[in-house]
């Protein structure tokens, strides 16, 4: 009986591992293939996306720089995947292998309902994890996608008669200091950017709040942010989410970048997101200086991430456009 009893409990303590087994989602169950690479000693992971059947076909890389927060790559619930990319990445698929690179000391993959506010991962502390922000910068991340695409242009299947680099929100400005200092990209795609800086979105924001009166002066409160911010450029506490020294990089205004680039630059942005006024700048300074490797999409009457508002300011998510987007963007490619 003994004997018996033992072997019953060895076949459920198996069951039981491979149901577990069975559960641990894996990148290649979404579609991806997955990649590390070390950079200054901190594991980075990387996913790729190809036209199925045209993995280990030579295709030009696009890189695509995701906007901020610490978001796993992948989340998902009993529904299935939120997405990896805002849009639907099949029309660049057909001639480019697609990548998006981890947040550091973020996990690649987690389940919705361990994540917190905005599908952020969040430590036992409640906090963003402390590796997290102090990599949190714009320099660390310019510097280590180089690396990650000096990586994957040793694979056999990336062809190097163009590289793409793409970036949305925070992710543009990394985009355009990348494409600066990288020789080797040959287009640019600036998307949702503010190009003077991160600080004018904030004081921006700020001012348009409906309660931003004399009493509460919330502009003049992000100018005193400001003034501390650039008191305190190299200091790295994490205490208040973003690092005085993130806010210091990205607020550089990405505009010096930019108009010293002589690659094709797509410039896209939504007119009612609190950047437009800044990139109607950047197209009136463009033209002004005659210069021809920019092309400007404006999405009319649409937000941040291209949603239009419906008469109260809100975003209407009824109405996705980020496909559109994309589509826009495989187009420019084609004729440039």
């Amino acid at each position: 009986m003994p004997h018996i009893m033992k072997t019953v409990l060895r076949i459920i303590f198996l069951l039981l591992t491979i149901n577990s087994f069975g559960q641990n989602k894996l990148p290649e169950d979404y579609g991806f293939r997955h990649f590390q690479t070390i950079y200054k000693g901190d594991t980075v992971d990387i996913l790729i996306k190809s036209k199925k059947g045209e993995e280990q076909k030579a295709k030009p890389l696009l890189l695509f720089c995701q906007g901020s927060l610490p978001q796993p790559l992948i989340k998902f619930d009993e529904q299935g995947m939120y997405g990896v990319f805002p849009f639907n990445p099949d029309s660049l698929t057909i001639d480019y292998h697609i990548a998006i690179v981890s947040k550091p000391f973020i996990p690649l993959i987690r389940e919705k309902k361990l994540l917190g506010r905005d599908f952020t991962f969040i430590d036992s502390t409640g906090s963003y994890p402390k590796k997290y922000s102090e990599r949190n910068l714009l320099d660390y991340y310019v510097s280590r996608n180089i690396e990650v695409i000096r990586f994957l242009q040793k694979q056999p299947w990336i062809s190097k008669n163009r590289l793409v680099v793409v970036g949305h929100s925070e992710g543009s400005t990394v985009a355009a200091k990348l494409a600066f200092l990288f020789t080797k990209v040959t287009h640019l795609i600036y998307s949702g950017g503010n190009p003077l800086g991160r600080i004018m979105s904030i004081i921006g924001q700020n001012r348009a709040i409906e309660t931003d009166t004399d009493s509460t002066r919330y502009g003049e409160g992000s100018l005193k942010y400001w003034q501390s911010t650039v008191g305190n450029k190299t200091d790295l506490d994490v205490s208040q989410g973003d690092t005085y020294r993130a806010t210091y990089e990205f607020s550089n205004p990405p505009l010096d970048y930019l108009e010293n680039l002589k690659i094709p630059i797509l410039v896209c942005y939504g007119t009612k997101d609190w950047s437009a006024p800044f990139n109607d700048y950047l197209r009136v300074d463009v033209i002004r200086k005659e210069k021809n490797n920019f092309t400007f999409k404006a999405y009319i009457g649409t937000d941040h991430n291209y949603f239009p508002l419906l008469p109260d300011g809100k975003p209407n998510f009824e109405i996705f456009n980020w496909d559109k987007v994309a589509n826009d963007w495989q187009r420019w490619l084609k004729l440039n």
